[in-house]
């Protein structure tokens, strides 16, 4: 399941796209395409990806460093990335809107961050996302994703253990799931929650991510096993699945529910708490 808006969002995601285009002097083409957090919407524009999100007015204006603005000024250009040519930013009725002009590239892996189905990812693909992280790693991240007062919350709701009291973290993307991954060529979308990311979070997200697929699943966990087999990757394993069993418990995701909690349980040798049952989503 993804997240997708309601009609009210939809409509006003559209009139700001709409919107966006004027003030950019674009003509767009083509289907709308809205983000799977929901608070997203994309759509071409001649030879470019002209995207906006929508988020509120107490966000205004973009930090210093971060999001897809900060990604273009401090990702090494190495990392296979849409680039970014303008923005453009303003808000309205309580909403700030961001508006970017990005490379326009090929459709993602998954229409979902989960993945259903092997997509026949070659050697080459794996190598230039070990080299991509890599790359992401040198750069200087200068926002926290998923700040320490979240994980001790998560860890004892969902996890059924208490949460460690540091978190070893490297520059990271932050939401490496398969809905902004492509394949070819290999890009990675969405660079608005990158930054300090735990150690081991990306490849173990893109793991919980592919547990309906184990064949993909095992791969990355060979992959990465020098990273996710560390004490430090085991934490970034669990904080994954806490965070997917959180989502879980919002109500997505429920044919993941009971592998990510037959992964948590080999993990930590306890098995997580009621909330955590399928059966028990609100």
């Amino acid at each position: 399941m993804s997240f997708q808006p309601d009609d009210d969002t939809r409509h006003d995601l559209t009139a700001a796209h709409q919107k966006a285009a004027g003030f950019l002097g674009l003509v767009c083409t083509g289907p709308q395409v809205f983000g799977t957090s929901g608070t997203t919407i994309g759509r071409q524009a001649e030879n470019v990806w002209l995207r906006v999100s929508r988020s509120s007015r107490r966000r205004a204006p973009r930090p210093t460093g971060q999001g897809a603005l900060g990604a273009e000024q401090l990702v090494p250009a190495s990392v296979p990335r849409p680039r970014l040519h303008d923005t453009v930013d303003w808000t309205e009725a309580g909403w700030f809107y961001q508006a970017d002009v990005f490379d326009l590239v090929g459709s993602a892996v998954s229409s979902t961050p989960d993945l259903r189905h092997d997509p026949g990812l070659d050697d080459g693909w794996w190598t230039g996302l070990r080299n991509a992280l890599a790359g992401i790693a040198e750069a200087p991240g200068t926002k926290i994703t998923l700040r320490q007062a979240w994980v001790d919350e998560v860890f004892p709701k969902y996890l059924g253990i208490p949460a460690p009291a540091e978190v070893e973290r490297t520059t990271g993307h932050g939401d490496l799931q398969w809905a902004n991954l492509t394949a070819r060529p290999f890009t990675i979308l969405d660079w608005e929650r990158w930054g300090l990311v735990p150690v081991g979070y990306d490849p173990a997200v893109l793991w919980v991510s592919s547990l309906l697929v184990p064949e993909v699943a095992d791969c990355i966990r060979t992959e990465f096993a020098d990273i996710l087999d560390t004490p430090a990757g085991r934490v970034g394993q669990l904080i994954a699945l806490a965070e997917m069993l959180q989502a879980v418990d919002r109500g997505y995701y429920p044919e993941l529910a009971p592998l990510l909690a037959d992964q948590a349980r080999e993990l930590t040798g306890v098995t997580p708490p009621q909330g955590t049952d399928p059966g028990l989503v609100r």
